[in-house]
């Protein structure tokens, strides 16, 4: 069972924290001071930290900084109702893994700090990705459906493989702007619209069960129908 340490002055926001998280099968310790957030965050027990960046005691820009002078490497989602682009990228650049603004949905919280325990889970390189008869090559850079191979511009193969590593988990525009094209999330642009339809032409094709999935209000999802 993953351990997640929630460090979060607000009783509202980390009981909301906790229930989503617990409700997924993920242990949870909360510390309300930054200061004992800093000496708890350094146990290599925890999977995963979610951190506030307002706190008494000392702020999550000073925490997550500390952290990473000490060589503490546990992935840091930070989470802030400052939502200015600087305090993104001063958060990141302290050495957060990702950045999420209040007010957030529950759901999106739990499923950037999945990514976070995927991508920081160790395990032998993949080569290839594969989801029921699509395959992507990591090395050759081929994409393939039922065995016929798929032209990808080089942004629908970021895009692919994005989806194809976290398949069947919900992924919000924002999670796919941030990750595919590496900037803040404009939300007012159409542009993943545009990729994800043109994706889906090539690999939903006539007489192929869908795995591309738009999930209303939320996102986007790859996955196998049962």
């Amino acid at each position: 069972m993953p351990r997640i340490l929630v460090i979060e002055d607000d009783d509202v926001t980390a009981r909301e924290i906790a229930a989503e998280l617990t409700g997924h099968g993920i242990d949870v310790d909360r510390i309300a001071d930054g200061s004992e957030g800093l000496l708890r965050a350094a146990d290599p027990c925890y999977d995963a930290i979610t951190l506030d960046m307002m706190l008494p005691g000392m702020d999550g820009l000073s925490v997550v900084t500390r952290l990473r002078a000490q060589g503490v490497a546990t992935p840091v989602l930070m989470i802030s109702a400052l939502c200015d682009v600087d305090e993104r990228v001063r958060g990141l650049r302290a050495g957060g893994d990702d950045y999420l603004t209040k007010p957030f949905a529950p759901d999106e919280m739990l499923a950037r700090v999945e990514v976070l325990l995927r991508r920081h889970r160790p395990q032998s390189p993949q080569t290839v990705l594969t989801v029921a008869d699509l395959e992507l090559d990591l090395v050759r850079h081929v994409a393939r459906r039922a065995g016929k191979e798929l032209s990808l511009l080089p942004t629908e193969f970021k895009l692919l493989e994005f989806l194809m590593r976290n398949a069947g988990q919900v992924l919000t525009r924002t999670m796919i702007f941030e990750t595919v094209w590496g900037f803040h999330f404009d939300p007012g642009t159409n542009l993943i619209d545009v990729h994800i339809g043109r994706l889906r032409r090539k690999i939903d094709t006539a007489g192929l069960a869908p795995l591309i999935h738009t999930v209303r209000g939320s996102g986007y999802c790859l996955a196998q129908n049962d």
